[in-house]
């Protein structure tokens, strides 16, 4: 046998590749094709002998034939002509029969070549195919006679022998036991774990019907939870909207057991104080593809959270921050649990009833509760109200609550919880009590977690359930005729899931016809509204940044075309006037013009500086500090300020006027991204223009068209000093109550400086009759005054011929203090231009893109949504467009809904179980 199958691997690979080479040469070199499609049969002629011999030795003559046969048959194929196609169908027949034989006496070989077989006869059959179209004679009329064999067919379609099963008792063949038993595990897993059978030691007795139906059931389910959770986002109408299960219960009545005991974890916040104080919409989704169960709180951003106890104490912390003032708030926390092992549902968990309210509570929180319970608990969601069976329905804060809303029980379940503290003639009593009848009924249930030994209990959903319907089965099984099949009590953590998925389901479907014509006129007056207010203009928040966007980068672009060179030197250029004053201030004009007259004449006096020796060593000193003074104070420093500090203001202004001023966190981002880009090149601008500017802090080298220049700036440049210094003036005057008030107040402080009034030292309550106050402002006047008076000198001096020559510079101090900071504008707005300037307008734009982009992904995927909701327009129009997006898809998934229900017959039953599930990725959400 072994000799069998190194032959058979020899024949399959060699007579795969000769027929492809023949197929391939046939389709390259259509005219001659036959005789090359002979070689190609020689080929493989030659190649097999080798192995033919092999096989020979090794098995019988007849076994043997069939593989010598397969060269022969090749040429066969290839030579015969189109006239003689009725021969082939025999020979076809003929390789079948060979082949069935072969089969009977060497499957395992069989299995083995069967691939390298079925390519070989592939290409003859192509090329023989090929031959017969391009000679056009007669096959055509045949070829449609002809069937595949049935074994060749077989091969394809990949069932072999090994897997074909056996033979059934009509002739026919059975699927393999494997594939029959697994099948029927996927068919029955999906309901099966959702109800609690896979977790609980409980057989699953239901009908290969009833799997099918409740399998349906939990499809159609799973979308109207998922449909519902769209139209929570629509809002507004109430009539838009599908019911879900709202769990009511006084705070002691086991509510939190109940629903860890559906849910399968201990999730719910624990505690002797109220711990629940918002609503909590649980979506439970029933997940046969999740290999672990978790939870995700979808407004928080936390998803695939498995370790429950975190849930627990996330959900702990939620409740926690509403104030113990107020105890309770109706902004619900949403929480949803994937599991393969827990129904598709939708429940909503309350703060339980109380009946007074404690110490530290407000007085209004029993009526809080009651009113935050009232709004859920209206239709069309349904009631699961739950009652402990140690205490009298009478007294059932939740009965009594559901009566209110649901006077008939048409909505209502009631869960009897904790049935093992009473008698079982009591709790059979309870669950049938004809006095509080509720149409759907009540469940008896023993939800408590069970005490185990040691007090270790692993929290896993299995485990969970496992434990409590045993502790159940252990409990009502032992009290047969109360709680038997036949007594007609529904008992049990299971039965209750089984409701609460049938109920749940009948509720939505018996809504959902009622819903499906609320949402299309709803998307019709919405569809009017788009129309009518924004003539249907599509509105995303991804649209309307880039749109605010594109608009501030067109205005920067303006910006740059206009702010350039010459702007920079303006402004750097009237920055160093002010320092220019300065130094004239410091070096000559802080002596009171009035002290130059009152003092004796000094060499050094302003007053005599235009009549003063040319070679006075004190007013070359003068000039030349005042000089070293402005070369040195740091050009480069403040020549890299006042650009930076221009260009922050005009892109301020930019932000001002673009979209942008209606949202501050993305215009700060903005902002602060100029602000780094300065920065960036702040410190080398500044170094580089120092070092521009190190020869000027020792020879200026003013030349005479500078020294005009300077003059002509100059004279403007006092004119606007004096200007300031009379704005000043009148201030004053209107401050004090009109200019003679001030010019008293003026004569008394001028007599004090010449010492015809003496005062001694500055008392609190003034002197000469002035209030201290009003002093100040006196010795403020005066001040100015005396800076007009030296300013208007100055004025006329830079206008005297003396002032006209550069030979005459220490005459005119301001004329050469202009020249000079003239000449540092212009080389520091050289370097500004190319190192902080061009590199900013080439940096920015792209700056701007990336800090936006970390904004925006900074806020857990919704900072785009976030940032356009700012501008209240914008936000009017995403509301909507979003609403009518999601009417429109609503309203799409309905009626896939509809379609998929009524095309429910039996075949797409079994193909959706046959599929284990896996069918619902047609309809995914």
């Amino acid at each position: 046998m072994s000799a069998q199958l190194r032959a058979a691997g020899a024949i399959a690979p060699v007579a795969r590749r000769v027929g492809l080479r023949a197929v391939r040469q046939f389709h390259q070199f259509p005219t001659g094709g036959i005789q090359r499609a002979d070689l190609a049969a020689r080929d493989l002629r030659r190649s097999v002998q080798f192995p033919a011999k092999l096989y020979h030795n090794a098995v019988m003559v007849r076994n043997a034939s069939f593989v010598r046969l397969l060269p022969k048959l090749a040429i066969k194929f290839v030579r015969i002509p189109a006239l003689f196609g009725g021969l082939m169908l025999g020979a076809a027949g003929w390789v079948q029969y060979q082949a069935i034989q072969l089969g009977n006496s060497a499957t395992e070989m069989y299995t083995n070549i069967k691939t390298g077989v079925t390519d070989t006869v592939f290409a003859i059959w192509g090329t023989a195919t090929d031959i017969a179209n391009q000679t056009k004679i007669g096959f055509n009329e045949k070829k449609g006679q002809f069937t595949m064999p049935e074994w060749l067919d077989n091969i394809m379609k990949g069932e072999g022998a090994a897997g074909e099963g056996s033979e059934g008792p009509n002739g026919g063949r059975e699927p393999p036991k494997q594939s029959r038993v697994a099948g029927g595990a996927a068919a029955a897993g999906a309901s099966a774990a959702a109800y609690g059978y896979g977790a609980a030691d409980e057989e699953d007795d239901r009908s290969p019907e009833e799997v099918v139906k409740d399998d349906h059931m939990m499809y159609i389910t799973k979308r109207m939870i998922e449909i519902r959770n769209l139209l929570s986002r629509v809002g507004q109408s109430s009539s838009v909207t599908l019911p879900s299960i709202v769990v009511i219960g006084s705070q002691s009545s086991g509510k939190s057991s109940v629903l860890e005991a559906i849910v399968g974890h201990e999730f719910l916040p624990k505690g002797s104080n109220m711990i629940t104080r918002r609503p909590i919409e649980l979506t439970l989704v029933n997940d046969p593809q999740a290999k672990v169960d978790y939870g995700e709180f979808p407004d928080l951003g936390l998803a695939r959270v498995t370790d429950f106890s975190l849930i627990q104490k996330t959900l702990t912390e939620l409740n926690q921050s509403v104030p113990e003032s107020q105890c309770v708030s109706d902004d619900p926390i949403r929480l949803t649990i994937h599991s393969p092992r827990v129904p598709d549902l939708s429940l909503i968990d309350l703060p339980g009833y109380i009946q007074v309210a404690g110490e530290n509570q407000p007085r209004e929180l029993k009526r809080k509760i009651s009113e935050l319970c009232d709004k859920y608990i209206r239709g069309p969601n349904i009631i699961l109200a739950i009652s402990a069976a140690d205490t009298d329905l009478a007294n059932s804060t939740a009965l009594q609550a559901s009566r209110r809303v649901d006077p008939r029980g048409e909505r209502t379940i009631g869960v009897i919880t904790k049935m093992d503290l009473v008698d079982p003639e009591k709790g059979a009593a309870i669950l049938g009590d004809k006095q509080y009848p509720l149409r759907l009924g009540y469940v008896g249930v023993i939800s408590k977690m069970p005490v185990q030994t040691g007090g270790l209990f692993r929290r896993e959903s299995s485990n969970l359930l496992a434990s409590i319907n045993k502790n159940e089965k252990a409990f009502f099984n032992s009290h047969p005729e109360e709680f038997g099949p036949n007594s007609g009590a529904a008992t049990g953590t299971i039965t209750l899931r089984k409701k609460l998925m049938h109920v749940l389901e009948q509720q939505m479907s018996s809504k959902l016809t009622e819903t499906t014509d609320a949402i299309t006129r709803e998307l019709e007056e919405t569809t009017y509204q788009f129309k009518v207010q924004y003539n249907e203009q599509p509105m995303s928040a991804e649209s309307y940044l880039a749109a605010s966007l594109d608009d501030f980068k067109h205005q920067f672009h303006n910006f740059a075309n206009t702010f350039g060179r010459q702007q920079l030197l303006e402004l750097l250029k009237d920055s160093l006037d002010q320092k220019v004053l300065d130094q004239l201030a410091a070096r000559y004009w802080n002596k009171p013009i009035e002290d130059l007259f009152i003092a004796p004449a000094e060499p050094d006096s302003l007053v005599d500086l235009p009549k003063a020796d040319p070679k006075s060593p004190y007013w070359h000193r003068q000039l030349d500090t005042a000089c070293s003074g402005l070369t040195r104070l740091g050009v480069g420093r403040l020549a890299a300020t006042v650009a930076s500090n221009a260009i922050q203001a005009n892109i301020d202004k930019l932000l001002d006027k673009s979209s942008f001023a209606k949202h501050p966190s993305a215009r700060q981002v903005i902002s602060e991204a100029a602000a780094l880009v300065l920065a960036d090149r702040a410190y080398a601008t500044s170094d580089g223009i120092e070092i521009s500017l190190k020869p000027y802090k020792f020879d200026p080298d003013i030349q005479p068209n500078e020294w005009e220049k300077g003059r002509e700036h100059v004279v403007g440049v006092l004119q606007g000093e004096l200007e300031q210094c009379q704005n000043a003036l009148k201030s004053l005057e209107s401050s004090v109550g009109g200019r003679k008030k001030l010019r008293e107040v003026m004569g008394f402080v001028d007599k004090a400086r010449k010492g015809e009034i003496i005062i001694e030292g500055d008392h609190p309550s003034g002197a000469g009759g002035f209030s201290a106050a009003l002093l100040a402002r006196g010795r403020e006047a005066v001040f100015l005054r005396d800076r007009a008076d030296i300013i208007n000198m100055r004025i006329v001096a830079s206008k005297s011929r003396k002032c006209k020559s550069l030979e005459n510079k220490y005459y005119c101090p301001e004329i050469f203090l202009d020249a000079v900071a003239t000449k540092l504008a212009q080389t520091a707005v050289l370097f500004l231009n190319v190192e902080m300037l061009n590199d900013f307008y080439h940096r920015f734009p792209r700056e701007v893109e990336t800090k936006l982009n970390e904004y925006m992904n900074s806020h857990g995927g919704n900072g785009l949504e976030k940032f356009a909701r700012e501008d209240p327009k914008i936000r009017r129009h995403l509301d909507l467009v979003q609403r009518k997006e999601l009417l429109e898809l609503v309203l799409m998934k309905i009626q896939d809904l509809h379609r998929f229900d009524a095309a429910g017959n039996v075949k797409a039953d079994r193909d959706y179980l046959k599929k284990g599930g896996q069918q619902r990725g047609r309809w995914s959400f």
